[in-house]
């Protein structure tokens, strides 16, 4: 990791959130020192934000809430000042804090939720200090102008992009199984929250994963890339918003068939992926060990996979194979298969288990299947100029960038897409 990364870069978010206080304390200072900046500078920081295309809707909220906060604010001393004054013991500041029901009760039957803490802060700003004002109309449009002074300047200060220039015509490739070690991992919300944002910013990026399409979706279900993720290490590309598969690398029925009834005789249990429109099942047998038994007993409850426990129809292409059994048995069998040639044509995944000691998978895909191939479809079809893969090991095809952990994955694609200062090579 380069040691520049080593304590986080002052970025232009911080710096503008000082560009704008000092500009509050400047439009103090140009009317004559009249108001309270300390309000203005308060809605300056509230309002500076990654993206500008909600900054209007966020500003009219914003404004909304001002005018709620003001109206109570002026109610409650016009109350205190000329009907009756509690005095300034618990009874006035109960009667304050009571007000805080009405005030965010309003903001939700107008609809406008996200302007309850704005209405919240004015009126207090109103109430809490200032009740001796001899004129309290003026002196709650004083402090409904240092609020909107804030509000204004954060919306034009908005305007200015956070960032350089976006790569928009480059297709990103993260590389997220770190994050899926486990069907019970989750993003650390770091993560969660900068790849949410990377997106509604547009990044152009999709996720390459040798998991299946339901293990990222028990564990990413809010992480929806536009472009569609890269599954089971390329054997098919599954697009999350449409529950679709766009492109899939299959085993042919009559090469399935072969295979299938190979692995059948030499004694194991195998799990067949089919894909029928748009929907995946994975045919099974009985259940012979203890992995089997227990990966279907925590994979089968998930609304996102299919099992069945009958005979995958003869004329279904199947996606991939699976099995896991002793680790012995498992090499015993791929030497088999290298006897009798049944593996050509095929692509062949074996690695221990994790989570099972002296277990080992056997994945059989389509030979084609690689993220590679997939890559380069996306490529094409979305006339991406270059392809730029942040990962933990896996190689690339234009630009790689190494990472170790999720976060510096995603602080890498978040340098790279939008990025201050030039990106070194890693």
């Amino acid at each position: 990791m380069d040691k520049r990364d080593a304590l986080p870069r002052i970025g232009m978010r911080i710096l503008k959130s000082s560009i704008g206080v000092f500009l509050c304390f400047v439009i103090y200072f140009l009317r004559g020192r009249h108001g309270t900046p300390f309000y203005s500078a308060l809605a300056v920081l509230w309002c500076i934000q990654n993206h500008t295309k909600d900054s209007f809707k966020n500003a009219l909220q914003r404004t909304f809430g001002t005018a709620i906060g003001a109206v109570y604010g002026l109610v409650f001393i016009l109350v205190k000042t000329y009907i009756w004054d509690p005095g300034y013991g618990i009874l006035h500041f109960l009667i304050l804090s009571a007000l805080i029901i009405p005030i965010i009760y309003t903001t939700l039957l107008f609809k406008r939720k996200n302007a309850s803490y704005f209405s919240c802060v004015v009126y207090l700003s109103i109430v809490v200090n200032h009740l001796a004002d001899t004129k309290p109309l003026f002196f709650v449009l004083d402090r409904s102008l240092d609020t909107l002074i804030g509000i204004i300047l954060g919306l034009i200060i908005n305007q200015f992009p956070l960032y350089g220039t976006r790569k928009k015509n480059i297709l990103f490739v993260a590389d997220m199984d770190n994050a899926l070690r486990t069907t019970d991992d989750r993003l650390t919300p770091y993560s969660r929250f900068l790849i949410k944002d990377l997106l509604e910013d547009d990044i152009q990026l999709t996720i390459m994963t040798l998991r299946t399409p339901a293990t990222y979706l028990s564990a990413m279900s809010d992480i929806r890339p536009k472009l569609p993720i890269i599954a089971m290490d390329g054997a098919i590309l599954y697009d999350i918003n449409e529950n679709s598969y766009p492109k899939v690398y299959i085993i042919s029925a009559e090469r399935a068939n072969t295979v299938e009834a190979f692995i059948h005789d030499k004694g194991f249990n195998i799990f067949s992926t089919v894909i029928l429109g748009d929907v995946l099942l994975i045919y099974y047998d009985e259940l012979n060990n203890v992995a089997e038994k227990g990966i279907y007993e925590t994979l089968h409850k998930s609304p996102y996979r299919n099992y069945l426990k009958k005979a995958r129809p003869k004329e279904h292409a199947v996606v991939y194979f699976m099995l896991i059994d002793k680790t012995e048995r498992v090499e015993a069998l791929l030497k088999d298969m290298e006897v009798s040639g049944i593996e050509k044509e095929l692509k062949i995944l074996c690695y221990p288990s994790d989570d099972y000691p002296g277990y080992s998978y056997l994945k059989l895909y389509n030979k084609n299947a690689s993220a590679e191939n997939m890559i380069d479809y996306i490529k094409e079809n979305g006339n991406f100029e270059k392809v730029i893969t942040v990962s933990d090991d896996r190689s690339s095809h234009d630009v790689m960038y190494h990472a170790h952990d999720t976060n510096e994955i995603v602080r890498r694609l978040d340098k790279l897409y939008r990025h201050i200062r030039p990106e070194k090579k890693s």
